[in-house]
């Protein structure tokens, strides 16, 4: 009888420290439009009409870890449909990375020297206005960020696609663009991202400016689509959205 007592204490302390812990995510959507959320590894997909949150925890020792928000979506009962943008292989709940354009937060918690490594990036391009950073802001690198320019509106030309604008290295490839063998530098393009968006990542070894750390289980984060002061470009970047499933998620 008192193991199974002790059993039970070491349940329900851990329960709360999985319930109380750093770790949270809040994804609130404050575009004047719907914003299919999505994360992974950890979170999924949700629907956000304007104004609401989604939260979720991601476990110490998450990595490789984005989120970002889809645009023009249409999904059926079951889950399945498709998006403008950021669709991650036609279903609601997100298992792999989505297609660019998209404006990504991307995290990896509890690293080296227990600190939690985050970012805004616009390497896969950028769709929807973001900011991303710490419930409770620390010393140096531990404030929040953000990626709030008219890039959609003032997109070249030959990066320019239906709601969004895509990265150099989506539309040209190449290791000129795409970094994939070895050291390389920026480029006149990946420049123009940096110009509008300077704490984001614009090119895939833009370390320096744009990785920011927080001291890990001492704070929440909290990503926001269309930050206030943001320019959306509704009218002219977001066409009138598809027919919408009648899949309620809570």
């Amino acid at each position: 009888m008192g193991h199974l007592t002790t059993c039970v204490v070491f349940f329900l302390l851990a329960f709360v420290t999985y319930t109380y812990a750093s770790g949270v995510f809040e994804v609130h959507n404050n575009c004047p439009y719907t914003v299919w959320a999505a994360a992974t590894p950890v979170g999924g997909g949700r629907r956000l009409e304007r104004g609401q949150s989604w939260w979720f925890w991601a476990p110490p020792g998450t990595k490789m870890a984005r989120i970002w928000g889809r645009t023009n979506c249409n999904f059926d009962g079951a889950g399945r449909g498709g998006c403008q943008t950021g669709d991650c292989g036609g279903v609601l709940e997100c298992k792999g990375w989505g297609k660019p354009p998209n404006t990504l937060a991307e995290y990896a918690l509890n690293q080296f020297s227990n600190l939690d490594f985050w970012d805004i990036s616009v390497i896969d391009g950028f769709n929807i206005p973001m900011s991303f950073g710490p419930t409770k802001p620390g010393p140096g690198k531990c404030h929040g960020i953000q990626c709030t320019a008219n890039i959609n509106g003032e997109c070249p030309g030959q990066l320019r696609v239906p709601g969004g604008c895509n990265n150099p290295c989506t539309t040209f490839g190449g290791q000129q663009y795409c970094c994939t063998q070895g050291p390389c530098g920026p480029t006149e393009l990946s420049r123009w991202f940096k110009q509008r968006c300077p704490d984001a990542y614009s090119y895939p070894q833009d370390d320096p400016t744009s990785t920011f750390t927080c001291q890990s289980w001492t704070t929440d984060y909290k990503v926001m689509f269309c930050p206030y002061g943001s320019v959306h470009n509704e009218t002219t970047n977001f066409p009138l959205e598809m027919p919408t499933s009648t899949l309620e998620v809570a």
